[in-house]
């Protein structure tokens, strides 16, 4: 793993583009051409693809429809999985670490090329997290992705807290997976007044300009620790710097627009950023 940080600029390829509504147009475009092809079922999660996560098929963010499963049963599932990984230890592995906008990532929208397994929980936190990373101690992937921090902040802990738990998941990381590239992504924005989420009221409670400060934080720590950083949060505000309501089914959760741009964003991220271990 490298030793110095590199920070994705995620405006890179658009870098020919100087007007910021012609950067959106493009932005758009890209979803929407994969939209298209996932809905004619031409993406594939792998080549030779093997399910890591072999539960049924979630919906992509159906609010109100929610697995009727306790967190300890989806340690479980999570834990069955990377034991798996483990065992068949499939090229290209990649790992989805964090909450519920990981867990409904659709297998079909995920870059092709790499075998992914998805080891998110919905509701979890930054201390949630940090406990059951040793789940997938035994596994050997070549990309870790982490996103995570909003359930915290929705439950009202410090940034101190966040960002301090933060430091120690990328520190076990480094640790446990020292071959592994580890990119931290940005905590996303959420849709504000326009948000319908059960938790509405707990939601609105946490500025959007609050999530963008502590992303600036989390991008500092990145660059210490020497991980990378994939700053998510510009693709996914509008005017007012709140999630925009085409990528989102409730102002919090993510819908298959907002997928969609998340995959386009990785998919470009992994072929500038990230060289393939051989």
């Amino acid at each position: 793993m490298s030793t110095s940080a590199k920070t994705f600029p995620i405006w890179a390829f658009l870098s020919l583009l100087t007007n910021g509504i012609l950067m959106l147009a493009v932005i758009l475009l890209i979803w929407q051409q994969q939209r298209l092809t996932a809905f004619f079922g031409g993406i594939i999660t792998s080549p030779e693809s093997m399910n890591l996560n072999s539960s049924p098929e979630i919906p992509t963010p159906d609010l109100g429809r929610r697995h009727q499963l306790s967190y300890q049963e989806w340690v479980d599932i999570l834990n069955q999985e990377a034991k798996v990984a483990a065992d068949q230890r499939p090229p290209h592995l990649t790992i989805l670490a964090g909450d519920s906008l990981s867990l409904w990532f659709p297998p079909e929208l995920l870059p092709e090329g790499k075998n992914w397994l998805n080891q998110g929980i919905s509701g979890e936190t930054s201390n949630g997290l940090l406990k059951r990373l040793k789940i997938f101690n035994r596994t050997q992937p070549e990309v870790i992705f982490v996103m995570i921090g909003i359930n915290d902040l929705i439950r009202g802990m410090s940034d101190g807290v966040i960002l301090d738990n933060q430091r120690q998941i990328i520190n076990y990381l480094r640790k446990v997976h020292p071959t592994a590239q580890i990119v931290v992504q940005s905590i996303l924005p959420h849709g504000a007044e326009s948000a319908t989420w059960k938790g509405r009221d707990k939601l609105l409670v946490v500025a959007n300009s609050r999530i963008r400060e502590l992303n600036e934080q989390l991008q500092r720590i990145s660059t210490k620790k020497g991980v990378k950083y994939l700053d998510l949060y510009p693709l996914f505000t509008n005017k007012q710097g709140n999630l925009r309501r085409e990528f989102t089914t409730d102002g919090l959760h993510l819908s298959p627009e907002g997928y969609i741009v998340w995959r386009s964003a990785l998919q470009i991220y992994s072929e500038i950023e990230l060289k393939p271990q051989r």
